[in-house]
């Protein structure tokens, strides 16, 4: 039996594409695999650019304290 891959990028189209993949003389049966999200455990954010730049900031004097809430935004918002 021959296996025939398709990969559809637009998350709204499978099912369209599944009926009709199904309507094809001599189709046997399709079957929809999704991506598996990476698992919570294998996740490192120390090995994201984020960090390493959250730490370029700190190393480089690039931080603020608020005193408050209210300082906070004052800074953010201007």
């Amino acid at each position: 039996m021959a296996t025939i891959v398709l990969q559809v990028p637009d998350e709204s189209l499978v099912a369209k594409v599944k009926q009709a993949c199904k309507m094809l003389v001599g189709v046997a049966s399709v079957k929809v695999e999704r991506p598996k999200a990476p698992k919570a455990k294998d996740f490192d954010v120390t090995k994201t650019a984020a960090f390493k730049e959250a730490l370029d900031d700190v190393e480089h004097g690039r931080v603020y304290h608020a005193d408050s809430v209210e300082d906070m935004f004052k800074k953010i918002l201007g």
